[in-house]
């Protein structure tokens, strides 16, 4: 993986987002050591971005660095899970409702797209697409109401809950009731039906607790 010094962000920048996104993405598995001689010949970099990298996914939760052993991958923290499921479930009921009252065309559009290809990368079982574009529809539904930088905000406050999710479509590609509630959503802010909306939103946060107790059986590793 290559890094320019040419870019809008510095080196060390660019390998801290490439990090943790690997991280978020279930690259490198909950308590998994990370190598800082492996990772520096991984991003083609010195070992010094490696080291700051560790150091801010440290603060962040993400990494755990444990004098005399090494650095890991943290383990995915259930009571953080637990406060991020909260406050999404807050946030977006909100944002869905600010949606049925005003939601512009060329947002809607956007969300129609996403649908299509939400569905197409759904048939050919592509987790990655398919986790990218459910993010995307979440991020356009804040971003049509003009929140996108309270989006911002709250993902660095649900990285442990992304893991999560990303854990269970990696164990559970059957994902089509998620697209079905994303197009229920789609078809009740169109037609701002603003309680169908906000119920079907609830819902489709809700399952998510469930989830946690199935992963937690199937990989006890991966949890504290």
């Amino acid at each position: 993986m290559l890094f320019s010094s040419h870019g809008s962000q510095p080196i060390r920048a660019q390998v801290y987002e490439a990090m943790k996104q690997q991280i978020i993405e279930l690259k490198y598995f909950p308590g998994q050591a990370l190598s800082e001689n492996e990772m520096a010949t991984q991003f083609q970099v010195s070992r010094t971005p490696i080291r700051e990298s560790f150091v801010r996914l440290s603060q962040e939760g993400l990494v755990q660095v444990i004098p005399q052993k090494g650095t890991f991958v943290s383990l995915i923290n259930t009571a953080l899970v637990d406060e991020a499921r909260f406050m999404r479930m807050k946030l977006e009921l909100a944002i869905v409702e600010e949606a049925c009252n005003y939601f512009p065309i060329t947002s809607m559009k956007e969300l129609e797209l996403n649908l299509l290809e939400q569905k197409r990368y759904l048939e050919q079982d592509d987790v990655e697409k398919a986790f990218s574009l459910d993010q995307h529809f979440h991020f356009t539904l804040f971003n049509g109401v003009e929140k996108q930088h309270i989006w911002k905000t709250m993902n660095i406050l649900t990285m442990h809950l992304d893991r999560c999710r990303r854990l269970r479509l990696l164990d559970n590609h059957h994902w089509q009731h998620l697209y079905n509630e994303h197009l229920f959503i789609f078809e009740s802010i169109k037609n701002k039906d603003c309680d169908a909306a906000k119920s079907m939103m609830k819902t489709h946060l809700s399952s998510s607790i469930h989830d946690i107790e199935i992963l937690k059986q199937k990989y006890p590793n991966y949890f504290n």
